[in-house]
């Protein structure tokens, strides 16, 4: 599901609750640059669960002093975080 090339990484497929534990550990097991941009434009299905993945990166990212970047919001997953009013954030233009 993610694919990382240096400080560039691609999540792929499914991000619902059905998922999320296997996205979760492998994130946490790839995601370690000090800067990262994650391309989401392979994500597929989304729920919730989606959002509070991308929340939980950020607030990891902050705790470690990291910085991560979100790029290629599908449509769908767009309209969940304006949903849920974290449009600023997600840094969603």
């Amino acid at each position: 599901m993610i694919t990382v090339d240096g400080s560039r990484a691609m999540l792929e497929g499914p991000v619902t609750l059905a998922t999320i534990n296997a996205v979760l550990a492998e994130g946490a097991r790839l995601l370690t640059a000090p800067a990262l941009t994650v391309d989401l434009g392979g994500v597929t299905d989304v729920d919730s669960t989606a959002v509070s993945l991308l929340l939980e990166w950020q607030r990891a990212a902050q705790r470690d002093k990291r910085a991560i970047h979100f790029t290629n919001h599908p449509a769908n997953l767009k309209s969940l975080i304006q949903l849920y009013g974290v449009t600023e954030l997600l840094a969603l233009s």
